[in-house]
């Protein structure tokens, strides 16, 4: 489904740092969705690369993909945990527990950004969660990480002043 103007809008970033163009996915049984990010040579980073088409090829740099990891997991809690930024929700990763860089992410094919809920923990009123996210191009692996993330809701008064 195309992006929700109502999900674009409660993204803490901006649009042109959101990077997904399309949900794919909402899986609410198996705690997951799939999202779709499109790879052009104007995405932040990739733009400013100094390229050479052997020793560095253009592609989506690495700090881009562990950004976009933030976004996914901000979709799975708007789409599955039905958490909202504009209701005081703000979700923050603590760890990377793995990451692989399975194979370079290049420029053109689109990347499907898988992220499912491994476990999902609610204590004293945070949600604490640790993401499995597998991200593929053109059918093959091209990261996979284990991470884990906290989402916290700012008080009634502090939204008020907001």
């Amino acid at each position: 489904m195309p992006l929700d103007p109502a999900f674009i809008a409660d993204c803490p970033y901006a649009p042109d740092a959101q990077l997904i163009d399309d949900i794919l996915l909402v899986d609410r049984e198996r705690s997951r969705i799939v999202a779709r990010m499109p790879t052009h040579v104007d995405i932040p980073i990739t733009r400013d690369q100094r390229v050479h088409p052997v020793r560095h090829p253009r592609h989506v740099s690495g700090g881009l993909i562990v950004h976009i990891t933030g976004i996914v997991g901000f979709a799975h809690a708007y789409h599955i945990l039905d958490l909202r930024h504009a209701d005081g929700w703000s979700g923050y990763g603590t760890h990377i527990k793995s990451a692989r860089f399975k194979r370079m992410a290049g420029i053109g094919e689109p990347l499907e950004l898988g992220c499912t809920a491994a476990s999902v923990r609610r204590i004293r009123g945070n949600y604490f969660i640790v993401y499995r996210f597998d991200f593929h191009q053109a059918g093959e692996l091209v990261y996979e990480s284990e991470q884990s993330a906290v989402f916290t809701r700012a008080a009634a008064d502090e939204r008020a002043a907001l």
